[in-house]
């Protein structure tokens, strides 16, 4: 495992694609129980070099109902985007994560992670991968239909501050989908 996690932090395959240096960030360890599958780092976590390092971060602890501690054990929580580099900065926001990424490492990471009961699926990049046919006519859909992807899959919308307008015209996913995270999330840690 060690070698292979030197390997992702080595990688170069998007040198030439991204408008910086390929830095890679992620969080893993073989005992994890929970997995959580974002997009890509932000410009901010691209350059502290630590996971969910944001605004997006802090939301998504609060959602998790975890601690900052507790977040960045990586025996507890594997921390794993669909790009594992910053892509850079678009017209509206991030570029999507670079495409080469997944294919390239997630499998043979997720091999190596035996003890994951639980993996979030955060935003429409990681859910389209991960559930496949499953995945609903869009991210709301998916979300709201969460309970068909338990007990493996956990879908979240990306918790940026750009999708306060989204929290604010689904309450239901507070009420909802909220709990559950946090009760599935306690169960993974105590596990």
């Amino acid at each position: 495992m060690d070698d292979l996690i030197q390997s992702v932090r080595d990688c170069q395959r998007c040198v030439g694609e991204l408008p910086h240096e390929p830095r890679p960030v992620i969080q893993i360890h073989p005992q994890a129980r929970i997995a959580i599958i974002g997009q890509a780092p932000g410009r901010k976590v691209h350059e502290s070099g630590i996971p969910w390092d944001d605004p997006s971060g802090r939301l998504l602890r609060q959602w998790m109902d975890v601690d900052e501690a507790t977040f960045y054990d990586p025996k507890r929580i594997t921390l794993m985007p669909m790009g594992f580099c910053y892509p850079g900065k678009g017209k509206s926001g991030d570029l999507p994560p670079r495409p080469e990424c997944a294919p390239l490492w997630h499998e043979l990471l997720l091999k190596r992670l035996r003890k994951v009961r639980l993996t979030l699926l955060i935003g429409q990049y990681a859910q389209r991968h991960y559930l496949g046919a499953k995945v609903g006519e869009n991210l709301t859909e998916t979300v709201r239909a969460f309970e068909e992807h338990l007990p493996k899959y956990l879908p979240l919308p990306h918790p940026s501050p750009r999708n306060r307008f989204w929290l604010t015209k689904n309450p239901w996913f507070e009420e909802q989908v909220l709990p559950v995270l946090r009760n599935r999330v306690l169960a993974g840690i105590k596990g």
